[in-house]
């Protein structure tokens, strides 16, 4: 399994978000260094983003929502979503995302 998943729910249609594309990267000297690329399927999870194991330290997955609304011909306030998170351990982390187009909410999950 990943080391890190997600599910992108979109709350205004109440339909997991499908074809999202979500960039998983590392903090590092330099700024944002990307990791690993992924798109939401059709039951709006990610479930292989990134390698087996990360390194402790600071991390950020993106989803591009633009394009998603776009395609529904729906305006959004935030063309992306960006969450950023501390990896501790060598734990699994699901990062979930709950989108409408002009709000959005995560949690850690399990």
């Amino acid at each position: 399994m990943s080391h890190v998943t997600t599910h992108v729910l979109d709350a205004m249609a109440g339909t997991p978000a499908s074809g999202i594309a979500v960039t998983l990267s590392r903090r590092g000297a330099e700024g944002w260094e990307p990791v690993a690329q992924g798109l939401t399927d059709a039951d709006g999870r990610v479930r292989d983003l990134g390698p087996d194991v990360l390194e402790p330290g600071v991390y950020q997955v993106r989803f591009e929502t633009d394009v998603y609304f776009a395609k529904r011909q729906i305006e959004t306030f935030y063309p992306e979503v960006e969450i950023a998170f501390s990896v501790t351990g060598g734990e699994h982390y699901h990062v979930p995302l709950l989108l409408s187009p002009f709000a959005y909410s995560t949690y850690r999950g399990s």
